[in-house]
């Protein structure tokens, strides 16, 4: 058994599937050029690596499973490293009581947010509906400035690209 040719492919395999993971987030977010190059390193990696498993696969079927592996790891540390990074923004959308509008706005402008509030119609009551353009970094602290004054608030975020205008703070 060859336990250091198994350690390689498994660990190209996770270098190779953690950069495709982390590709596709990059193109998502408009990094045409950063994407191009990473696809570069991906298919270096993924013909050396693939060349290197099916030589003699029948008397060594184990790099196979190092193989599939390699790959099963590198996409979960892919999405992890992307979740760190966060790139991009989020559109946030909150829908709080009327009454609690200026409150909410306050903090939230307090922490250099940028909000648009507009008037809303619940089933039963005024609502306000706030509109929020925040980096994906910075999402999960906006989330917890409005819970700590509404815990009830819907509180809705999507991803979001910027086409025109708008004031954005940079965090």
């Amino acid at each position: 058994m060859n336990y250091g040719l198994y350690i390689v492919i498994f660990l190209s395999k996770v270098i190779e599937n953690a950069l495709a993971t982390l590709r596709l987030i990059i193109v998502a977010n408009g990094k045409k050029w950063l994407g191009a190059i990473l696809q570069f390193c991906i298919g270096l990696v993924w013909v050396i690596v693939t060349g290197v498993v099916v030589v003699n696969i029948q008397k060594d079927p184990l790099k196979i499973v190092f193989f599939a592996l390699g790959s099963f790891v590198g996409s979960y540390v892919g999405s992890m490293i992307e979740e760190k990074i966060a790139l991009g923004n989020n559109m946030v959308l909150v829908v709080i009581n009327r009454e609690l509008e200026e409150l909410v706005t306050s903090a939230i402008r307090l922490e250099n947010f940028a909000v648009t509030a507009i008037d809303g119609k619940g089933l039963k009551e005024e609502k306000s509906i706030l509109i929020i353009m925040v980096p994906r970094k910075q999402r999960r602290y906006l989330v917890s400035i409005i819970k700590e004054i509404d815990a009830n608030a819907l509180i809705i975020s999507e991803v979001a690209r910027t086409i025109n205008g708008g004031y954005q703070v940079a965090h």
